[in-house]
């Protein structure tokens, strides 16, 4: 469950929809994570506390904090204020990076559980600079398996990028990924909060629509984000309007004329580069089990090739 600028009933709203539909034992943990900004934690340290308390009093699985200058502080936050500090239970902490310093600084320093590795291609908001999936995974590989050589687990390393395809994933986990983080493609499913017209965008993309702008974080007001993230999306008449100088109240005003329209070439459609390689709606279950099945036969497939000598 993503949290961006809502609220703290927001969260509580979220958190009862999940564990209705869930409907885990009473006092047991909420099998979800929860994902926070922490660049917007750090505008307002009581609402952030306020925040990641209840986060922690649901006793979610997993906490994901991305994006921010002083993750270490929200992280010790985390672990003070879990129920189930110390136990089996005990609340996992994602972080996303996009660099080896930020790399190993998760794994030193904060000691975190999961370290998400996020390329170049990934839609939505990225360090503008980052270096392509395929290269980052085998580089951070191998300086966390040099800088954990004396710790007796090493933390799960995700791949999230520009992934449509099981082949990718296949591809990824032969270069010593963990596992994967999807998104976009997910954009396309029904239980998805896009809406029609952006999933209809989405259909239509080729990967060349995919690019890195400021355009929307402009139009929608959203600045803040540390130095060098910008976001990975559609370009449609918002980033060309902002591409060419439009003063920005009046990007603004056509932004939001867009959103209550719904008005795809307005509003925002976030989107990896792996969009080309989408062109069916179907339900989250599905997607995952086609992402699954094609990982396993393209591995099947690539473990019969015959190496000569």
């Amino acid at each position: 469950m993503a949290f961006g600028y809502g609220p703290l009933d927001d969260l509580q709203n979220e958190l009862d929809v999940a564990r209705n539909i869930i409907n885990p034992p009473e006092g047991t943990p909420l099998p979800i994570g929860v994902g926070f900004l922490v660049w917007l934690l750090e505008k307002n340290t009581l609402q952030a506390e306020n925040l990641l308390a209840k986060a922690c009093d649901a006793q979610v699985q997993a906490i994901w904090l991305s994006f921010g200058d002083n993750i270490g502080h929200w992280i010790e936050f985390i672990r003070l204020h879990d129920p189930n500090a110390g136990k089996k239970a005990a609340i996992k902490i994602f972080v996303q990076i996009s660099t080896i310093d930020q790399a190993l600084c998760a794994l030193n320093n904060w000691q975190v559980d999961v370290i998400v590795a996020q390329g170049n291609e990934a839609g939505g908001h990225g360090l503008s600079d980052s270096l392509p999936i395929l290269t980052l995974i085998p580089l951070l590989k191998g300086v966390i398996e040099t800088a954990a050589s004396d710790r007796q687990n090493q933390p799960p390393l995700l791949a999230a990028g520009g992934l449509a395809r099981g082949s990718q994933i296949a591809s990824l986990l032969a270069l010593g990924a963990s596992g994967v983080v999807i998104g976009t493609r997910f954009l396309l499913s029904p239980e998805s909060l896009y809406t029609d017209s952006q999933r209809e965008a989405l259909l239509k993309a080729d990967s060349s629509s995919s690019v890195r702008t400021m355009a929307f974080d402009q139009a929608r007001n959203t600045l803040g984000w540390p130095e060098g993230v910008d976001g990975r999306g559609l370009r449609n008449d918002t980033v060309v309007d902002y591409e060419n100088g439009l003063e920005i109240d009046t990007l603004r005003s056509r932004f939001a004329e867009g959103v209550k329209s719904g008005n795809s070439a307005r509003m925002v459609v976030w989107a990896g580069s792996g969009v080309g390689l989408m062109n069916t709606i179907k339900s989250a279950k599905d997607i995952t089990k086609e992402l699954h099945e094609e990982c396993l036969a393209t591995l099947q497939r690539v473990s019969t090739l015959v190496q000569y000598k």
